[in-house]
C-alpha cells in the first residue's frame, strides 16, 4: 500500500497524475460536449515532432510541445483556407504530415532512447519542474474553468440564445481551445502523446451517466481521471508494468464501467436535445 510512497519516484508520479488526471477530467467534459474530441487527438498527435525535436536538441520538452501544437495549428489553417479540403481534411493532412516527420526525426541516429516515453508517456520520470507545471496548470486551469462555468454551459446547452446574454461564442471557443491546448502540451510528458487523450476523454464518458449538471460533471471528472491516475501508478508497482500505460488502461477501465453502469440522476444534456 505505502510502497509508492516510500519512494522518490513513486511520490512524484502519484502528484503528477493526481495534477494531470484532474484538470485533464475537468476540461474533458467540456471538449466533449464542443466535439472536440477529434481536435484534441490530432492534437495530441501532431506534438510528435516538436517533442523528438526538443529531446535531440536538449531543450526543455514543454517547449518542444508548444512549438508542435503551433506547428500543427498553422498547418491545419494553411490547409483550411481552401475550401475544396474542408476543416476535417485539412487537420487529417496536417497531424499525418506532424507525425511522419515526427517519426522521421525518431529514427535519426542521434534520437535519445528514452523516445518511448514521448510516445507512451513515463510518470515514474516526473520531475520536479513537471510536477511545479502540472500544478500551475491545475490551478489556473480550475480558476478558468470556474470563472467560464456559466458562458460555457450557456453556449453549449442554449448555442442560439447564448448571444443574447452577452457571450461571444467565437472568443469562448478559443479560450476553450487554448485550455485544451495547454493541457496536451503538458500531460503529453507524463502520459506520452499517443495516450494523453485517455486523460481527457474517458473521465467525462465514465461520469456522464451519473451527473444531475454541467457542474457535477466537471468536479466528477476531475476526481475520476485523479483517482484513475493513482490506481495506474499502484498498478505498475505491484504488477512491474509500465507507469504511462498503465494510467492510460485504468482510465479507460473507469470508462468502460462508468458507461456500463445503470444511469443515476438526470444527465446534462444540450439544448434540443431529446
Amino acid at each position: 500500500m505505502f510502497e509508492p510512497l516510500q519512494s522518490g519516484l513513486g511520490r512524484h508520479a502519484l502528484a503528477d497524475v493526481v495534477l494531470l488526471g484532474a484538470i485533464a477530467g475537468a476540461v474533458g467534459f467540456w471538449v466533449v460536449s464542443y466535439g472536440l474530441s477529434y481536435g484534441a487527438e490530432s492534437l495530441s498527435h501532431g506534438l510528435l515532432p516538436g517533442l523528438v525535436g526538443a529531446a535531440l536538441i536538449g531543450a526543455p520538452l514543454i517547449g518542444g510541445a508548444v512549438a508542435g501544437a503551433v506547428a500543427t495549428a498553422l498547418l491545419i489553417a494553411l490547409f483550411a483556407r481552401d475550401e475544396r479540403i474542408g476543416f476535417e481534411a485539412a487537420t487529417a493532412v496536417a497531424v499525418t504530415a506532424m507525425l511522419g516527420l515526427g517519426a522521421l526525426l525518431a529514427l535519426a541516429p542521434s534520437t535519445p532512447q528514452r523516445l518511448a516515453e514521448l510516445l507512451f508517456g513515463d510518470p515514474l520520470s516526473a520531475s520536479g519542474g513537471d510536477i511545479a507545471a502540472a500544478a500551475a496548470l491545475a490551478l489556473l486551469g480550475g480558476v478558468a474553468l470556474v470563472l467560464l462555468q456559466r458562458p460555457l454551459a450557456a453556449l453549449v446547452f442554449d448555442p442560439i440564445g447564448t448571444p443574447a446574454l452577452g457571450v461571444a461564442p467565437g472568443a469562448l471557443r478559443v479560450v476553450l481551445s487554448l485550455l485544451l491546448a495547454a493541457v496536451v502540451c503538458i500531460a503529453a510528458q507524463g502520459l506520452g502523446t499517443l495516450l494523453v487523450l485517455a486523460a481527457i476523454l474517458a473521465p467525462p464518458l465514465a461520469v456522464r451517466r451519473h451527473v444531475r449538471s454541467a457542474s457535477q460533471a466537471v468536479i466528477a471528472g476531475a476526481a475520476v481521471g485523479a483517482l484513475a491516475g493513482i490506481a495506474g501508478i499502484y498498478a505498475s508497482f505491484e504488477l512491474d508494468v509500465a507507469a504511462g500505460a498503465a494510467v492510460a488502461l485504468a482510465l479507460c477501465a473507469v470508462a468502460a464501467i462508468g458507461s456500463a453502469l445503470p444511469a443515476r440522476g438526470r444527465q446534462p444534456r444540450r439544448a434540443g436535445a431529446r
